[in-house]
């Protein structure tokens, strides 16, 4: 086990405010390298000089090539996202190498696999540095002056074979250029630096590296969160879904331990999917689906088998992995930490053939499972490995990547992106209520939900926001609050909410249309609105020219809907019940938003996070209303400059600027 401290990006050379009330340690990993005396692949270690963009480092011509490219692609297919670390110049050397592979799919010709780290992500980007290519049958790995830049997960073998014979070799800036045969053991190693920064809006480190769905429980004094580690926005494994689950924990919300990967990808086959971690037997499980079908057709996995035998028997029955001939382990696994924390151990079991299977206790004790992707329906079984059950083949009516958790009274399941359902706990799952379609659902911005409570009483929110571009992106927490009703909001977590510099009066009073200059990349904004009848208010935030492709915030009293829009267009968005995307984390509409005031209070606060970040390529927003409703959005592009604070038949007092720290 490791503390780290966990920073948005450990590579880049921009220097990103922290946004966290505590610190977090880091240790970033450095490795060593020794020889492998047993199993296949092939490492390239070599040292090069400065070099020119263009140069070809070393290569085998058709099979592998290590080269100085520029990465400054305005459309980036293979998800690298070079553009994060530019030189201060603008330009984007890229050091990349690529392998072609022959897949052993029927029908899929040859591809090439590449990874890459930009220059300006290194200490000294026109220095000295020693690559180390590798290449196993689970991983192809660079790692540059002993860190490790980027990898990515190989289906198939090289095209031909890497031998230091068929080597090509620009010696002219290359020395000491050695191929080994097996690959090299990298062994890491703590480094002694640490850095600061807070887990909202986390990513892990590495220019091409974000945060998948996302899994929570509370065990042992602590709370876990897992999120699927992905590069390249599902793009690795040649886009068949190359990610796995890493693990945090937290006894406070403010120091974090991060663990070793509760399910690393060690075989070609492997692609995980979504699952829950739960209890049982008083031991940690973390559940999750294998997403074969991604890589192999149906007929090369598991999956006709297991239907096959729930067709016949009624029930589901356990297949270890090394019974299997012939193919490939599809369907729904488990591993349990053996030492009640960290150490996971997979159980190499198939239980079901659901690939994304949420389990979980219910609250007599009982082993329940929603069957999502690959299977439907609620299921039960009195042991975890297989003899599981179909009591509700109609149950839950939609959603994938599904969660489901008690309240007090009420019971709730969360659908993934768009689906969210109460009841009441004592009435039959019939009776469950589809929250969306009465608008009072508690989605905010964030991809796949899950909810954990604390032995406080407290409600955690933890999921993903999209960046626009591809799956996968910055971690978000939230704190839930719970109506009478059964309804929730949701506010910032206190632990969470940045550190913040002196703040900045900008205005005692206003209630006509004012611009203020932000002068920060990063601020957190604070006022108090006077909710009158028929008020609004507007917020944009402006690039310093060209304002029209800026961000409306923009809140209605009377209709009470709040929205995010383009400034140039300032339409009127849509909501999730009338078919917007919330989880989009653009342009949507929330309904019934809470604008009641306190007791001895005529105001409701509001606050806005809105910062810039160069990993990204954008902007985020984050608003908490009234302390009970929230939602964040991310502008690719924009830089806000400006702040352009429009109140309609409304007045806002104590507005306050502070730069995060």
């Amino acid at each position: 086990m490791r503390t780290i401290l966990l920073t948005f990006i450990c590579f880049l050379t921009v220097t990103l405010p922290a946004l966290a009330g505590g610190v977090i340690h880091l240790s970033p990993l450095s490795y060593t390298f020794e020889e492998q005396i047993s199993g296949k692949g092939f490492s390239v270690r070599f040292s090069y000089r400065a070099a020119d963009v263009g140069t070809t480092l070393v290569e085998i011509p058709g099979a592998m090539n290590i080269s100085l490219i520029d990465g400054d692609r305005k459309d980036d297919d293979f998800g690298q996202n070079y553009l994060a670390a530019p030189l201060a110049n603008g330009s984007v050397p890229v050091l990349e190498a690529t392998l072609s592979l022959r897949l052993p799919v029927k029908g899929t010709p040859t591809e090439q696999m590449r990874v890459g780290v930009p220059l300006a992500s290194l200490k000294k980007p026109w220095g000295s540095h020693e690559v180390v290519l590798s290449f196993t049958e689970a991983r192809l790995t660079l790692y540059v002056d002993g860190q490790l830049v980027d990898n990515d997960f190989p289906i198939g073998m090289p095209v031909s074979d890497i031998n230091e014979k068929r080597l090509v070799v620009n010696h002219k800036a290359v020395s000491k250029c050695e191929v080994f045969h097996p690959s090299l053991k990298a062994t890491p190693v703590a480094s002694a630096k640490s850095r600061t920064a807070g887990l909202q809006y986390f990513t892990p480190e590495g220019h091409n590296a974000w945060v998948g769905d996302v899994a929570t429980c509370y065990y042992n004094g602590r709370y876990h969160l897992f999120y699927l580690y992905d590069r390249r926005g599902h793009r690795s494994k040649f886009g068949r879904g190359g990610h796995y689950f890493a693990h945090l924990s937290t006894a406070d919300f403010l120091s974090w331990t991060e663990h070793e990967d509760a399910t690393p990808i060690e075989e070609q086959w492997e692609s995980f999917g979504t699952g829950t971690p739960f209890v049982y037997h008083d031991s940690l499980f973390l559940s999750y689906g294998m997403h074969t079908s991604r890589i192999y057709p149906a007929e090369q996995t598991a999956t006709p088998q297991q239907w096959d035998y729930v067709g016949r028997n009624g029930k589901t029955k356990a297949i270890p992995f090394a019974s299997l001939k012939g193919v490939f382990p599809s369907g729904a696994s488990y591993a349990v930490a053996t030492d009640g924390l960290e150490h996971f151990e997979k159980s190499h079991i198939l239980i079901h053939p659901a690939e994304n299977p949420t389990i979980y206790t219910d609250e007599e004790g009982r082993l329940m499972m929603l069957a999502n992707y690959g299977a439907r329906g609620t299921w039960t079984s009195e042991h975890l490995d297989g003899d599981w059950r179909c009591i509700d083949e109609n149950f839950p009516p939609g959603g994938d990547c599904t969660f489901i958790f008690r309240w007090g009274d009420f019971d709730y399941i969360v659908g993934g992106f768009t689906h969210q359902w109460m009841k009441k706990k004592d009435a039959p799952i019939t009776e469950y209520s589809d929250m969306v379609a009465v608008g009072i659902d508690f989605y905010d911005g964030l991809s796949v939900p899950a909810i954990t409570e604390l032995p406080d009483g407290r409600h955690i929110m933890a999921g993903w926001m999209e960046l626009n571009r591809h799956w996968g992106g910055p971690l978000v927490l939230r704190e839930l609050m719970q109506y009478p009703d059964g309804r929730i909001g949701s506010h910032w977590m206190p632990e969470l909410v940045p550190p913040c510099k002196s703040p900045r009066l900008l205005s005692k009073q206003l209630s006509a249309e004012q611009s203020f200059p932000t002068k920060s990349d990063a601020f957190l904004l604070a006022m108090d609105v006077l909710p009158m009848p028929d008020g609004q208010l507007s917020l944009c935030f402006l690039p310093k020219e060209n304002g029209e492709n800026g961000c409306e915030w923009k809140i209605d009293v009377n209709s009470k809907r709040a929205q995010f829009a383009d400034v140039s267009k300032g339409v009127e968005q849509k909501s999730l019940r009338e078919g917007g995307q919330p989880h989009k984390a653009v342009n949507y509409a929330i309904e019934n938003v809470d604008l009641s005031t306190a007791p001895n209070h005529t105001t409701v606060p509001v606050r806005i996070i809105a910062q810039w970040n160069h990993k990204f390529g954008g902007t985020v927003i984050d608003v908490e209303i009234n302390g009970k409703r929230t939602m964040i959005c991310y502008r690719h592009g924009l830089r806000p400059e400006q702040l352009l604070l429009k109140p309609v038949n409304l007045t806002v007092s104590n507005l306050k600027i502070s730069s995060l720290k």
